[in-house]
């Protein structure tokens, strides 16, 4: 059984698995799927989200949380991890145990918003740290079918390179990757083997944006990736889904729609099982 909370006053749900929705305030015709970085939750981008959301109000946010793992850069302690990390050297991240299953979870949820009638071409995959590696890796392998709008990396890097094969469909899918030039953690140069290693493959729209930061986050960074969030998925009314009546939805659906509606109160003990 899964229950919901949801921030007073906004569209925001939060339920049971950890995951995080950012409802639109109208008929949304964009997804993006942010994801955070090792030992967080999808709480630690929700307010990013939810900024991000009062400006695109045509864009639904979904944010996942990673299982907990034991994680071996960290003595094997286990903390969310969308997969293992060995360590921070380019040979110990060509193997990244783990993450095929997230990439797996993360399509799985761009499947189930398709068959609410989304189209693959209005999403798009963002992520900070490990889960811009998440977003690198899951958005430029899809095959045509399911092509997305483009890929957005924070701080973030070319995660299981053994595993990966840029597709044909990646290679023209545009990339916003934004870094810090101090970064101590994931280290710059790691962002620009990642761009060479991309390009060589034969990517043909990846943009390596730097800032004068360490390992963080800062509103100018923010400001420009939300620009290319609204580039690559502006509004589009012959795109939007359309609301289900009543009847059909789950009670996850139904919780949004009365949020929506500004009757967050009359949600308070909705429950799913």
């Amino acid at each position: 059984m899964a229950s919901f909370a949801s921030a007073p006053g906004t569209g925001t749900i939060r339920t049971g698995d950890g995951t995080i929705t950012v409802n639109p305030t109208q008929p949304y015709s964009g997804l993006v799927i942010l994801m955070h970085g090792l030992g967080d939750s999808a709480e630690g981008f929700a307010d990013v989200a939810e900024m991000w959301a009062r400006s695109a109000p045509h864009i639904k946010f979904i944010l996942p949380t990673a299982p907990t793992r034991p994680v071996t850069l960290n003595g094997g302690f286990p903390m969310p991890s969308w997969y293992d990390i060995v360590g921070l050297s380019e040979r110990s991240n060509e193997n990244c145990e783990g993450i095929e299953a997230s990439r797996d979870t993360v399509v799985k949820i761009m499947e189930e918003e398709n068959k609410q009638g989304l189209a693959y071409d209005r999403m798009m995959l963002s992520g900070f740290s490990q889960g811009g590696a998440m977003s690198l890796f899951t958005g430029l392998q899809l095959p045509a079918e399911k092509k997305i709008a483009g890929v957005l990396a924070m701080s973030g890097y070319l995660a299981g390179a053994k595993q990966f094969t840029l597709s044909d469909a990646g290679k023209t899918t545009p990339v916003l990757h934004c870094h810090g030039t101090v970064d101590p953690m994931v280290q710059f140069p790691m962002a620009q083997k990642t761009e060479a290693m991309l390009k060589e493959a034969g990517i043909e729209n990846y943009e390596l944006k730097t800032y004068n930061i360490q390992h963080t986050v800062i509103p100018e960074e923010l400001a420009y990736a939300l620009e290319f969030i609204k580039r690559n998925l502006p509004p589009d009314e012959s795109c939007a889904v359309k609301e289900k009546d009543v009847d059909d939805m789950s009670v996850k659906e139904l919780k949004a729609a009365i949020m929506k509606g500004g009757l967050g109160k009359q949600a308070v003990g909705l429950v799913e099982k």
